[in-house]
């Protein structure tokens, strides 16, 4: 069987189910409703041999200036025959002249290079059952008239337009917020995720503020397992350990150039669950 045999199609919802074997198949932890949310606000392709799912790449845009590259799965028996590659190409042709975004793991690495990925950073996954902590009294969940704030401090945070992300995030996360003189100044989401919960994305001004953030939502979910993704930058990932959210991997973020266009400098601490790994 070559990759000339395996047929390209724009992935669906009727897709949903061989994706959730696929990616059972690499552990990892995703459910059928966590491929459901990446897939409706993104373009994402599949490879099929006859009628079995054999591979899938998805990409986000973000505007028209920036995407993300995520959900790259081959089956175990079709790797070697240069169909990610295919898959990845046609993701990029999506992508067209935005700047894409990704993480890859080592063995990932040399594929991306090849088709002008550029390494940025690390970021490391914590993960677990938190342990007990007080909730910051200067934190408090947000309010229903809150939303559209949330997303200007996204957009500070990222460079970049994340609204359509946001207004998932706004049905299906629950947001804590700081605010300074009655105007919210930072925020972190927590949703469902996976085996129990995620946090991201958090937006802060300092390490503080993510700090406050994250010990406030982990009051209010003890018990739940819990996971947390940041870039190695924040400073927080020996801060998560003593939380007792353990270090479960980590990845290589990756950037490819597109059109030339302005870049904005953030103006917030970001450190936030991958759209790779948990979409946030």
């Amino acid at each position: 069987m070559t990759t000339q045999e395996i047929i390209l199609e724009k992935m669906t919802p009727k897709h949903l189910d061989g994706a959730l074997e696929l990616s059972r198949q690499v552990q990892w932890p995703h459910r059928r409703e966590d491929w459901e949310l990446v897939q409706s606000i993104s373009q994402g392709i599949v490879a099929l041999e006859e009628e079995r799912l054999v591979a899938t790449i998805i990409m986000t845009p973000y505007g028209d200036d920036t995407a993300t590259i995520n959900m790259v799965i081959v089956d175990a028996a079709m790797r070697g025959r240069g169909l990610g590659r295919k898959m990845l190409e046609e993701a990029l042709a999506e992508a067209g002249e935005r700047t894409c975004y990704l993480v890859a793991t080592q063995e990932g690495l040399p594929l991306y290079e090849k088709v002008g990925f550029a390494a940025t950073g690390e970021t490391v996954q914590h993960q677990g059952e938190p342990l007990p902590v007080e909730a910051p009294g200067h934190v408090t969940w947000s309010e229903s008239g809150d939303h559209a704030h949330l997303v200007t401090l996204d957009r500070a945070a990222h460079g970049h337009d994340r609204s359509a992300l946001m207004e998932i995030l706004r049905k299906r996360a629950k947001f804590a917020v700081i605010r300074d003189a009655g105007e919210i100044q930072a925020f972190a989401a927590i949703r469902s995720f996976g085996r129990g919960l995620v946090i991201g994305p958090v937006v802060a001004r300092n390490d503080s503020e993510a700090r406050a953030l994250i010990d406030f939502l982990l009051a209010h979910h003890q018990g739940r397992f819990v996971r947390i993704d940041t870039d190695v930058s924040t400073n927080l990932a020996g801060w998560l350990t003593g939380r007792g959210l353990d270090h479960a991997g980590c990845g290589i973020t990756m950037r490819r150039s597109g059109a030339a266009r302005k870049e904005g400098k953030p103006t917030y601490h970001r450190s936030y669950a991958l759209v790779s790994q948990a979409l946030g």
